[in-house]
């Protein structure tokens, strides 16, 4: 028997096609197929109006803010880990990034303050989480659940219950334009995509991220230091918060305490329909980004139709059960 001959049989012997379709090409085909269904789902029911160029960048625009959060959040549940207080985190940011100081410094220097406010914040948050989870041996459900309530908190006291509106020019003027026809909130989603794309493929802190949510221990044991990589990947996910609260003021012209509520929910929901295992282990960017496209087109779908919200819980709820329950099949058999 040939080398080769030897190869193909020591291997994977099913067909190319097969082997394609089986892994992270056939799940990415099937989401971009799920979303080709709803779009002509909603050209049908809805008629022109829905695919409409306009009516697609609202679906895109809608998507960007759960979107940056859930690549955050792709990083973190790749590594193994969970962070609850996402949204918390970006409602506490677009708070303290509107107090009358912060904005009254931003008009005497430059709106430029808002934003790093809102990533210091973000940040900070995350450094916690990643101390309390990586350090103190906190179960990261627990750790970030605590960090929900905590964030929430705070920001109801730091802005007294009240909803603080962003009177900074050079802000609005700079979030809320386009560029050659497509909102900004767009763009930033788009280079925080290629960002975390090529930050979890092509570089040693996403190989590591990936081996350490397969096999903490065996991480640990190849020379990867595990705890301080946890931290860093906790503060990635506070970042990527703090980058949709400066999103969510320049969407809603307000800072409240409120924004954010289970947005944790949608990022997991986005996250896991896209393909990243919830054990950890095997995370991808793309297949994130096409499960929030993929929840954006279905509330759009029932918004143009004037369908019930709580019909289209439903079906949120069946998509992400549905999603759960081939990773379990795709897990089982790549263990057999």
């Amino acid at each position: 028997m040939s080398t080769h001959a030897a190869d193909i049989h020591d291997g994977d012997t099913r067909p190319v096609l097969s082997r394609m379709l089986g892994g992270s090409a056939g799940r990415s085909l099937g989401l971009v197929i799920a979303l080709v269904a709803l779009f002509i789902v909603g050209t049908i029911t809805a008629g022109d109006r829905f695919a409409s160029f306009d009516n697609i960048l609202t679906i895109i625009r809608f998507a960007s803010i759960i979107g940056v959060i859930s690549i955050g959040m792709t990083f973190v549940i790749t590594a193994g880990g969970i962070d609850l207080s996402v949204g918390s985190v970006m409602g506490l940011a677009t708070v303290v990034s509107t107090l009358s100081w912060v904005q009254n410094f931003a008009s005497s220097s430059s709106w430029i303050v808002m934003v790093v406010v809102a990533l210091a914040v973000g940040g900070a948050a995350g450094l916690i989480n990643g101390i309390v989870i990586a350090y103190g041996n906190v179960v990261a459900f627990i750790a970030t659940l605590a960090m929900l309530v905590a964030s929430r908190g705070l920001a109801e006291v730091l802005a007294n219950r009240t909803t603080q509106i962003v009177n900074e020019p050079g802000f609005l003027g700079a979030m809320r334009g386009e560029l050659i026809g497509v909102p900004i909130l767009i763009w930033i989603f788009v280079l925080v995509v290629i960002a975390g794309w090529f930050l979890l493929n092509r570089t040693t802190f996403g190989r590591r991220t990936v081996a350490i949510g397969g096999n903490l221990e065996a991480a640990r044991l190849a020379g990867i230091k595990v705890k301080r990589h946890l931290m860093y990947v906790y503060i990635l996910a506070g970042l990527t918060s703090g980058i949709a609260a400066v999103m969510m003021l320049a969407r809603t012209t307000a800072g409240t305490s409120t924004h954010g509520t289970l947005y944790e929910l949608d990022a997991i929901a986005a996250v896991v329909v896209g393909g990243t295992l919830l054990i950890g282990g095997r995370g991808t960017i793309m297949g994130t980004v096409l499960g929030v496209l993929i929840f954006s087109t279905l509330t759009n779908v029932f918004t143009q139709n004037n369908l019930s919200t709580s019909v289209q819980a439903i079906a949120k709820g069946a998509i992400i059960v549905v999603a759960v329950m081939l990773q379990q099949r795709f897990a089982n058999r790549s263990r057999k």
